[in-house]
């Protein structure tokens, strides 16, 4: 058992640190409102993440890359809420430092909307559900609970996940009084907002 969590670690860990949508929303939340917020953020990435591994320790993945429609429709409504941050982030960047309706806009981020978001964001994305239920089983041992087993390796994977984000925010937030400069914060929302929006359309493109 001792071999296959090792094995299953460092193949999480290369995907765990791989620059992708749910660095984007750490970063993000970090740069915002503190590093406080950008923790909930990947706690919520990483809840997610736990999420989909019990669905698909428990066969509802399978479920659902079976069938189409199923996937075609989580898949969509991922699309639409990735393009919602993605507008949101955008709309914000737009406007001028000092509008009053800019500065209600771009207020920090809240503890429970980081954790939410982060959430959400891995609940809709059906390609996390697919990826545990193809990934997991194979480094199952043989004779070792499947259900058991695969929650234990998500745990690894959440675990790994909360020291990257840690790092991540830990980084984010030394950095943060520069970052937080209105226009440095402004090329941060356009480069989030267009990354949010490319997100998207790989996802409602995949099948």
């Amino acid at each position: 058992m001792l071999s296959a969590c090792l094995a299953f670690a460092l193949v999480a860990a290369l995907v765990t640190i791989t620059p992708g949508l749910d660095t984007m929303l750490v970063l993000r939340a970090t740069v915002a409102a503190g590093r406080r917020t950008g923790l909930l953020a990947g706690t919520g990435v990483a809840l997610g993440c736990l999420t989909w591994a019990m669905a698909s320790a428990v066969g509802l993945t399978a479920l659902l890359a079976a069938s189409e429609l199923a996937f075609d429709v989580l898949r969509v409504a991922g699309a639409l809420y990735l393009v919602w941050l993605g507008g949101r982030a955008l709309w914000t960047a737009r406007r001028r430092t000092g509008d009053a309706a800019a500065e209600e806009a771009d207020a920090p981020l809240g503890g429970l909307a980081a954790l939410r978001g982060g959430f959400v964001t891995n609940l809709l994305n059906p390609k996390i559900g697919v990826f545990y239920m193809s990934l997991l089983p194979q480094f199952v041992p043989d004779g070792a609970s499947v259900f058991w087993t695969s929650l234990l390796f998500a745990l690894i994977h959440a675990a790994q996940g909360m020291l990257w984000f840690g790092l991540l925010v830990g980084v984010a937030g030394a950095a943060r009084r520069t970052l937080a400069r209105p226009e440095v914060k402004r090329r941060i929302q356009q480069v989030t907002g267009v990354a949010f929006l490319g997100f998207a359309a790989k996802l409602a493109a995949d099948h």
